[in-house]
């Protein structure tokens, strides 16, 4: 186990200033590279009790610019457009990503990391979601995952470009002709 000083709130670890043990792995891998924890040396306990008042007053700003953000997109629905079969399963999922680009579209930068996912969304329909502006702040909105009117051969509505061209070269290709006996 590695000790460590938290620079900000984890979700489900600590609050900011806190000393915890952590797996290395844990530390190394994500607590360390995104800046959110500090070794706890000597060194490291003396520079972060020199910067705290600095840390907390960042912490606060972006907190309160996270909440006025938070109180608009509050409710806020995206439209995601997805081919389905008849049953209404996806030919494939919505990702954070793709949440992340709708709320983009929707007026609201976002980072998909940002997008927390319950389960995969792999259905038609409503799904509840959360974003996280902060750690200590975060909203739910609505994903609404409709189908399009595009199925897996409809190549010509739906602007499917590699398929016509597949298509196309296929139909100018001579056919093998059997040998004549």
């Amino acid at each position: 186990m590695v000790e460590l000083i938290l620079l900000e709130r984890v979700e489900k670890l600590g609050r900011m200033g806190q000393r915890v043990n952590v797996k290395p792995g844990f530390a190394r891998n994500y607590l360390l590279p995104q800046k959110k924890a500090l070794r706890a040396t000597k060194e490291n306990l003396a520079y972060f009790e020199s910067q705290r008042a600095q840390l907390e007053a960042n912490n606060l700003e972006r907190k309160g610019e996270a909440a006025e953000i938070g109180g608009k997109i509050e409710g806020l629905s995206v439209v995601i457009v997805r081919q389905a079969g008849e049953s209404g399963q996806l030919y494939g999922s919505v990702s954070a990503r793709d949440i992340a680009e709708a709320v983009t579209q929707a007026g609201f930068t976002i980072e998909k990391r940002q997008v927390v996912l319950e389960r995969p969304i792999k259905n038609l329909g409503l799904h509840s979601l959360r974003i996280v502006l902060h750690p200590e702040i975060s909203v739910a909105i609505t994903a609404n995952v409709a189908q399009s009117t595009c199925g897996p051969m409809a190549s010509t509505r739906c602007g499917n470009a590699r398929w016509r061209r597949r298509t196309r070269l296929a139909a100018r290709r001579p056919r093998p002709r059997a040998p004549s006996p």
